[in-house]
């Protein structure tokens, strides 16, 4: 660095300078400069100029989320498997204010222009969208069983730790609010079977079965002969192995497979858990079709996919496309009925359970906090701090109504009005 390059301003005086009401936390750099209440029960601390560098080259929550998951941005007084109080306390206190021009360069140059080099960013994080078509276009075969892979083979082992017993990595349902995750998990895959209204002896098909928990609890306690489909090998062995344990194999069936490949029709049933988000809306049409094509006249499919409060189209965030869910879309319910009905399904029932994924989530973090030092050893600290961070902030969003996760259960009703005699009111 040269003598022009040295910094003439502190870190900490730059942070207050952008700041329309100050800082909920105290905040600490690596120069020795700090800001905000000396008493706050939340603190800030930016440990190393990597840290600064990422913070001013990816401006928002991608270098926020870059400088927290290398270490070099610390988190002081909550654990890193929950940083929910902490995401709570700057969510709802945290304003910056648009600098001018002026004001901006001169910060920028009082703070080192050398800052302005983007380094490497950690390992954990995906290629932008842009650079992902080395890997097909958007929602092809190869390009989705990529991100799948991405998120979902992280490792068994971690995911034990973190969902439970159940092995389940979507929305619970809470009888009680009190219930165990353990039993809003059977709750939820119980009230998908009753929608359903699964019977001995049918045939049902789970889209996205992750490690096979419908497709398990439905043939154990239904027994229904059941298929599960899942992009991710890990996932299909692990499932592979439980029903086999449970002595579930002359029912439940689990394929490494995507959904497209499913030659078998004439299904009485059709689950979809979770599978939606990594569709695409532009790909619903055919998605919706290939459903309908694959049930039997007056079948039914319960539709279960996280969802936005409107229907605009909206990309997901920097932090979720690069390091969660990559080339993950969610849209309001209202366009997935639409396309549903377009596809011909008549729909019967939607419901929202917005505040049972906020629960999910808080058990998952639960569970990464008690079991932190084992995930560390799994996967590394770096990807154990994208989790808590992103389970935390999707816990706060389902809080505020930002994000919901609603059901869609629908008939394939012919064209003489067959809904395989759906009742006249809601039976589950």
């Amino acid at each position: 660095m040269t003598i022009l390059e040295r910094p003439t301003i502190s870190i900490g005086e730059a942070v207050e300078s952008l700041l329309r009401d100050g800082l909920p936390v105290r905040f600490t750099a690596y120069d020795g400069s700090s800001a905000g209440p000396p008493d706050a029960s939340i603190g800030l601390e930016l440990r190393h100029q990597r840290g600064l560098a990422y913070l001013l080259t990816a401006p928002g929550d991608l270098g926020m989320a870059r400088a927290y998951v290398s270490g070099d941005l610390a988190v002081h007084g909550v654990h890193p498997g929950d940083p929910y109080d902490a995401l709570t306390l700057l969510m709802s206190h945290l304003r910056f204010r648009t600098p001018s021009a002026t004001e901006a360069v001169t910060i920028l140059r009082g703070l080192g222009l050398s800052n302005l080099r983007p380094p490497a960013p950690p390992p954990q994080e995906h290629l932008p969208r842009w650079r992902r078509t080395v890997e097909g276009l958007r929602h092809s075969r190869r390009r989705d069983a990529g991100v799948i892979q991405h998120h979902y083979d992280v490792s068994n082992r971690f995911y034990e730790r973190v969902l439970g017993p159940s092995m389940t990595y979507t929305c619970a349902v809470y009888p009680e609010r009190d219930a165990s995750l353990e039993e809003a998990q059977a709750e939820k895959y119980d009230l998908i079977c009753r929608k359903l209204d699964l019977r001995p002896g049918q045939r049902l098909l789970d889209v996205g079965c992750g490690w096979g928990g419908m497709v398990r609890h439905a043939a154990k306690h239904y027994g229904v002969r059941a298929l599960g489909v899942t992009l991710s090998r890990e996932q299909a062995s692990w499932a592979k192995e439980a029903i086999d344990v449970e002595g579930l194999g002359n029912l439940a069936e689990v394929r490494h497979s995507d959904y497209r490949e499913v030659l078998e029709t004439g299904f009485d049933a059709i689950s979809s858990i979770g599978l939606t988000e990594h569709i695409g809306v532009r790909q619903y049409p055919a998605y919706f079709g290939f459903l309908r094509d694959h049930l039997k006249p007056g079948g039914r499919l319960l539709n279960h996919c996280i969802t936005r409060p409107h229907n605009r189209r909206h990309e997901t965030g920097a932090f979720i496309d690069r390091y969660v869910f990559p080339d993950g879309e969610l849209i309001g319910s209202g366009t997935i009925v639409t396309a549903a009905q377009d596809a011909g399904f008549e729909v019967m029932h939607t419901e929202n359970l917005r505040q049972h994924y906020a629960l999910t989530l808080a058990a998952w973090c639960r569970n990464l906090v008690e079991h932190w030092d084992d995930c560390v050893a799994e996967v590394g600290e770096g990807t154990a701090r994208v989790w808590g961070l992103y389970m935390a902030g999707s816990r706060v969003a389902f809080e505020r109504n930002e994000i919901q996760l609603h059901h869609v259960l629908a008939v394939n009703t012919t064209s003489d009005g067959n809904d395989g005699d759906f009742p006249l009111r809601p039976t589950w």
